[in-house]
């Protein structure tokens, strides 16, 4: 079986992004990745997401196999907050089908990403009569359990679409058993619809570069011995912590040297469109006197992200809240170990002394605590560095994309088995 005709709904980014902007990061990767592997898989997948830029062609195929991503005009073809975006699904749901329409292409089944193309992908079904198979990536019950200031609360119209599409579609995916958890006791999920599949991680693209090679190619500089933190520069990634614990570690172990590379962001901004929370990182940066240890250096394309991971003592992963953790994983895949927060996917994901270490959640003493023994026992570093390497391995994409198509099968063909 699984020679189906996919429709992917990525609708507020495209799974083509730069990594590290506001809205970019590990639900565009693993877009990307599952339509690439199920490609291979000889599934073919048109991912559909909203026009933000009318200068880039309407139709591309940058994700091989014939696939295609759709970029729907809806509304003005720029980026827009997400607090607006929801009023153009509806326009964006007569884009797909017009698409649909004029190249005469019938799909077997519907793959959502993030709530919003959740309410799209309900409406398409209406005319479709298609399986819809759903995932969020974020809760916005979790996000405001961790919200550190008004504006960070997520708008009861979010939760109330969440609300929508749990109890309406067919299937749910949840990264996690934590994951599983959250929807079924903070959403009142139906539990026969969850099943758990994790994000996985390309072992082709991601794997151990020897870290001489590794620190030659990213100039790894002033030191020679990088911290390493990837991901949006918003609240809930936790980079004050990790500036907080890296001002610890500076006094407690003056003879360490050692420095961190942020990736992420806009950086350079000018101060009226940089983000409110880029700011606040660097003024942290001046107020710890971190400048000569914490360089700043924006997006990065996922193609040299191997390279800064290798080159890296230790990946960091801060968060207040994930669902998953693609950073880490990825990290893992290249043979680094990884110092995250005990929160999430990331408890689930990072294993405690085999991997890398978990942390309780906005403590930077502990974090600190954990990257000194790191960067001072290099028999404990190699340890989890090989440890982390073979564990990713389990997640390589092939190996989550035949649990995916699982599901596709049992929707698109119930009663009947590959």
């Amino acid at each position: 079986m699984s020679k189906l005709n996919i429709a992917m709904l990525s609708f507020h980014t495209c799974p083509l992004a730069t990594l590290g902007g506001k809205d970019t990061g590990g639900m565009n990767v693993y877009v990307r990745e599952i339509t690439r592997e199920l490609g291979l898989s000889d599934v073919h997948v048109d991912v559909f997401t909203r026009s933000q830029d009318e200068h880039v062609p309407h139709v591309l195929h940058d994700l091989g196999f014939g696939n295609r991503v759709v970029h729907i005009p809806a509304g003005p073809e720029e980026p827009l907050p997400k607090q607006h975006l929801a009023e153009y699904i509806p326009e964006f749901v007569q884009g797909v089908l017009a698409f649909a329409a004029a190249k005469n292409v019938q799909y077997d089944l519907i793959h959502s990403h993030y709530w919003m193309s959740g309410l799209a992908a309900l409406e398409l079904r209406r005319t479709w009569n298609i399986p819809v198979v759903h995932m969020f990536h974020t809760l916005g019950v979790m996000k405001n359990r961790v919200a550190q200031a008004p504006g960070e609360i997520e708008g009861d119209y979010r939760i109330e679409g969440e609300r929508k599409v749990i109890a309406n579609a067919d299937r749910i995916i949840a990264a996690t058993p934590a994951e599983q958890v959250q929807l079924q006791f903070l959403y009142q999920a139906d539990s026969k619809k969850i099943t758990v599949i994790p994000p996985g991680v390309d072992t082709c693209h991601f794997y151990p570069i020897p870290q001489d090679e590794a620190k030659d190619f990213v100039k790894v500089m002033p030191c020679d011995r990088m911290l390493l933190f990837v991901g949006r520069i918003e609240p809930l990634k936790g980079l004050d912590i990790l500036l907080r614990a890296i001002a610890i570690m500076r006094d407690l172990r003056p003879d360490l040297s050692f420095c961190l590379s942020i990736i992420g962001g806009e950086p350079d901004a000018s101060p009226k469109e940089m983000s409110t929370e880029m700011a606040r990182i660097q003024m942290l940066r001046v107020r710890y006197g971190l400048e000569d240890l914490v360089a700043m250096l924006g997006k990065r394309s996922q193609d040299t992200l191997p390279y800064y991971y290798s080159a890296a003592e230790a990946v960091v992963v801060p968060s207040h809240y994930e669902s998953f953790g693609m950073v880490a994983l990825e990290a893992m895949a290249c043979g680094t170990p990884v110092v995250a927060s005990e929160v999430g996917g990331l408890a689930f994901l990072v294993q405690d002394g085999i991997t890398g270490y978990t942390v309780p959640v906005g403590e930077p003493e502990a974090l600190a605590d954990r990257l000194i023994a790191l960067l001072t026992d290099a028999e404990l570093h190699q340890r989890l560095a090989v440890q982390a390497g073979e564990y990713a391995r389990d997640y390589a994409w092939e190996k989550i994309v035949q649990r995916l198509t699982q599901v596709y099968d049992d929707l698109v063909y119930p009663g009947q088995r590959t």
